[in-house]
């Protein structure tokens, strides 16, 4: 029998770690079965069954007052046929949660990925590249999924990310030679290749502050330059699009045209830990590092784009929900290999876009350009739902956005959570525009419900971020109000650390009381140019930019104007926003037809070292990076 003391100190660990002593558990395993009971000994096998019978507890009022719901997940691999959905009938109350957890510090992991395996040396190879090489491909036949052969664009060897087929970073890359935007032509220098199949191809074209993913549709040599042409719908809109564009310095001022490279065919596998999918035998390559053998690795492909959604409505949202210590791994992202991505910004793909013959809008005289949006999918996405909480998992492994808080969230918190090798954005939250909704047009919902408002983004540790999609973000908030992006440690960023606003306007809109406060961000600006480490947008009154550490400002290898970066950055229509006590290595700073009621003070290498060393991560989350 516990002491009178035994019992308080119980209390008190139960009350650190966040766990209620009064709740209902129910236990999920890796070797369950969901017919099981989900008592403790009889576990069931998925997050969903869980769900539903927290679900069915709610429903017939089985659960004593302020008793939480805790579903307990054993240490484990969960490889998920479809998200887990979590609807409004899912959510718990003020006095009573639903909490997915850990059993224990293992951090289970989520994942969307499936094992390819059976691996067998490939000596005759169909594959025309040299005899050297192939003798030394392994190869496999792919694995279905559904009932369908997968379709991916990652792949991960014991935990790492394999390289697919491609030219870059074997040399300097080419540049293009001249864009024919009437016959929807890119030339480029003819390649040393000489493809068979070009139609396997993607050329990735470097376009200011943004990357574009065009789809091959054939190659036609002419001597020292080919001329390549593309598929729709991405060659409509890479040729009429004003911004970002191919750059062409035609005035030698720069470093050159814009830079491309290209992956995807056979003819690219060159160099160990490189893959080839060959689509049309349904079967995968992959060149070993030294001395390994695919058949005693773990390898593994992404096949669904996202790993929970929470999606509530309007009238019925989502509520009280978190997660803690669970590990999400292993997505996709398709749209590039399906229909191309030509992004507007920070990962936004365009759907339609043209310049306007005649400037200008009711809102912005100046404006010379259109564009309709597309998101990005998300390991984790949230719509219409209130105190969705997110606390010390992990996101690794994942092509396109990490966590994304869409619309109508409110009330919620992100806090000490790592997010590792992400393809695109790691944290993303608020309105940007879409299909339906211009980009640039200042937002005013109708209806306040849907507007993204008072979140916590708080102690994440964010390395190794935007590795596909460059022009991507570590934190990216549109048009919200009341987010409090603090002490997050944002490292290894190909643009922008920590982006807040959107719509390129003056005019005041629902943004407002933002704050970005002793945030540590270093090494970014790794591949693009027009960057902030700190970037804004639009008219945001009473945000602060306050205390944050700013430094390790790389120098672009690939951009045309590779100094045009900076430690923050009021970019268009900026207004009505302090940046007060920040810390950088250089006072190295710009602002771009900024607006009204800016206030700028003590910024700069002369900040205060007390300052510099408080930001990042606090003391309690440092161990998170490890």
């Amino acid at each position: 029998m516990f002491s009178k003391y035994a019992l308080i100190i119980l209390c008190i660990l139960m009350l650190i770690s966040g766990f209620s002593i009064n709740a209902r558990e129910i236990y999920v395993s890796s070797s369950g079965n969901d017919s099981n009971s989900g008592k403790n000994g009889s576990p069931l096998a998925t997050v969903s069954a869980a769900l539903r019978k927290a679900r069915e507890l709610r429903r017939l009022n089985k659960l004593e007052k302020d008793e939480n719901i805790e579903i307990i997940v054993e240490k484990g691999i969960y490889r998920l046929y479809e998200p887990i959905l979590i609807r409004h009938e899912d959510s718990g109350t003020e006095n009573s949660a639903t909490i997915i957890r850990a059993a224990d510090t293992s951090k289970p992991i989520l994942s969307g990925g499936v094992e390819i395996k059976e691996w067998n040396k490939a000596h005759i190879s169909d594959l025309k590249i040299s005899s050297e090489i192939a003798n030394k491909l392994w190869v496999a036949d792919l694995s279905t999924f559904g009932g369908n052969t997968v379709e991916f664009r990652q792949m991960w060897v014991d935990g790492k990310k394999a390289k697919r087929a491609t030219n870059l970073g074997e040399q300097e890359l080419d540049r293009i030679l001249s864009a024919d935007t009437k016959n929807e032509i890119m030339w480029i220098p003819t390649p040393e290749w000489d493809f068979e199949n070009p139609e396997d191809l993607e050329f990735v074209i470097h376009q200011w502050w943004a990357i574009a993913n065009l789809r091959v549709k054939s190659m036609e040599n002419h001597g020292d330059s080919t001329a390549v042409k593309f598929h729709q719908p991405e060659s409509e809109i890479e040729f009429e699009h004003p911004w970002p564009a191919p750059f062409i310095d035609s005035k030698n001022e720069y470093n050159g045209n814009s830079a491309f490279y290209l992956t995807g065919a056979s003819e690219l596998l060159s160099d160990p830990g490189e893959w080839y999918l060959d689509k049309r035998n349904q079967k995968i390559y992959y060149y070993p590092k030294p001395g390994e053998d695919p058949n005693d690795a773990e390898i593994v492909v992404p096949v669904l784009e996202s790993l929970v959604r929470v999606e509530g409505t309007l009238d019925n949202p989502v509520t009280n929900i978190r997660f803690e210590n669970i590990s999400f791994q292993h997505t996709t992202w398709m749209r590039p290999s399906k229909k191309g991505h030509v992004p507007l910004q920070a990962g936004w793909s365009i759907v339609d876009a043209y310049k306007l013959q005649e400037p200008g809008t009711p809102d912005k005289a100046s404006l010379e350009n259109q564009a309709w949006i597309e998101r990005q999918p998300a390991a984790f996405k949230v719509s219409n739902a209130k105190n969705i909480q997110v606390r010390s998992c992990d996101f690794q492994h994942m092509a396109a956005t990490g966590l994304d808080y869409v619309t109508g969230v409110s009330e919620s918190e992100v806090i000490g959570n790592v997010f590792k090798d992400i393809g695109g954005t790691a944290i993303q939250a608020a309105f940007f525009g879409s299909p339906a909704f211009e980009a640039h047009l200042p937002y005013h919902p109708d209806d306040d419900r849907k507007i993204v408002h008072n979140l916590k983004i708080q102690n994440n540790y964010i390395e190794d971020v935007t590795n596909e999609d460059w022009g991507c973000v570590g934190i990216s908030v549109g048009v919200a109000h009341d987010i409090n992006i603090s002490h997050n440690e944002v490292y290894d960023v190909n643009y922008s650390g920590i982006c807040v606003g959107w719509s390129w306007t003056k005019t005041i809109t629902i943004a407002r009381n933002n704050t970005i406060h002793a945030n540590r961000i270093h090494h970014f600006a790794k591949q693009m140019y027009d960057v902030g480490g700190i970037y804004t947008l639009s008219a945001q009154p009473n945000t602060e930019i306050s205390e944050n550490a700013i430094y390790d400002l790389v120098e672009a290898p690939y951009a045309h104007m590779p100094h045009h970066h900076q430690y923050i950055y009021y970019d268009e229509g900026s207004s009505y926003i302090r940046a007060v006590n920040n810390w950088t290595e250089r006072d190295k700073f710009f602002e771009n037809s900024p607006g009204p009621g800016n206030l700028w003070e003590n910024n700069g290498p002369d900040v205060s070292e007390e300052i510099k060393e408080k930001a990042g991560l606090q003391p309690e989350f440092q161990n998170i990076k490890n």
